[in-house]
């Protein structure tokens, strides 16, 4: 198969909408991620993001949604999901809830429940608006590898696997989507994203996760990690250089003898962090390098979900 990259028009749009129509996956930029979609109410379609992918099937899927109507066509949404929705979406908040018949088992990995959300990526939107379906969207990689942030990311992902990619440009946010389990009483996050817990709780309670037996995506031990051996360090004093790159996200003193160095913001700035994070662990796995280190960030706000992905990447299965 030939992959193509689109760049963004008016014809790419209906092409990649006829093609989601049809049960092909199309790679198309989000406002976290580049995500792989196809139709989520056709198996068919949804296995080939799975082959695609190399994805194990009892890990679910999050779909997407052309507009809010749909909400209630897939899921159960209590008053708190409904004020949820229309505080964050859309935006990089996906919420698990119970579902409803029309969602196909292949989708939510045989669970009661699916993960569901609106993205705020003006690209995504025109398909999925054009294509009028609700869209399966995992981050389009290799399962378990590091997240695409631009079409080239994608490319070198999947090459050969899938037919077309919707060149949007770089992710803004780059890490996924905050997780949440809505219940009637309050909220628990499964997954740390750009929406963090202080966000939250200005809407609702925010608990301990405590549903362990709930699947979703990204919940793994290791996710997000390059081939290249991690390891996150608090310190880089006595530590081997030679063939070690170092991922920092300010500016750091000691950086001298390594073999590469990505400094993924010149401030510090959590937010520059977040958007440069799988691009810069990216180049330097492209490096052919004997290991990467890299260096924790606050774990206030923001710094919860770059630590998340970190510790994952870092991760020995």
């Amino acid at each position: 198969m030939k992959t193509e990259i689109l760049a963004v028009s008016a014809p790419a749009i209906e092409r990649a909408a006829n093609a989601l129509v049809a049960g092909e996956p199309v790679a198309l930029p989000t406002e976290t991620v580049y995500g792989l979609a196809a139709n989520a109410l056709d198996p068919v379609a949804c296995a080939r993001i799975f082959e695609a992918k190399d994805r194990p099937l009892n890990d679910p899927l999050i779909v997407h949604l052309p507009d809010i109507g749909w909400l209630a066509r897939l899921t159960k949404p209590s008053a708190l999901a409904l004020r949820l929705a229309e505080t964050f979406w859309p935006g990089p908040l996906t919420m698990v809830l119970p579902r409803t018949e029309v969602v196909p088992d292949l989708v939510t990995a045989g669970q009661g429940t699916v993960a569901v959300r609106m993205s705020a990526h003006p690209v995504f939107r025109a398909v999925a608006e054009a294509a009028a379906i609700p869209l399966a969207a995992p981050s389009a990689n290799r399962f378990g590898r590091i997240s695409p942030t631009t079409a080239g990311h994608v490319l070198s992902e999947l090459d050969g696997r899938i037919g077309i990619i919707l060149d949007g440009g770089a992710c803004s946010h780059g890490i996924e989507s905050t997780i949440v389990l809505v219940e009637d009483d309050g909220i628990e996050i499964l997954r740390h994203g750009p929406i963090t817990a202080g966000a939250l709780e200005k809407i609702a309670s925010v608990r301990a996760t405590s549903h362990g037996d709930i699947a979703t995506p990204g919940s793994l031990k290791s996710h997000y990690a390059p081939v290249t051996p991690l390891d996150l360090v608090e310190s880089l004093a006595g530590e081997a250089r030679e063939n070690t790159g170092l991922l920092a996200w300010h500016p750091v003193d000691d950086g001298a003898g390594f073999t590469a160095v990505e400094v993924l913001s010149a401030t510090g700035d959590l937010r520059e962090v977040a958007a440069n994070l799988y691009a810069g662990m990216r180049r330097l796995d492209e490096r052919g390098l004997s290991r990467i280190l890299a260096l924790p960030v606050p774990e206030d706000g923001l710094g919860a979900a770059i630590m998340e992905r970190l510790q994952k990447a870092a991760a020995r299965e």
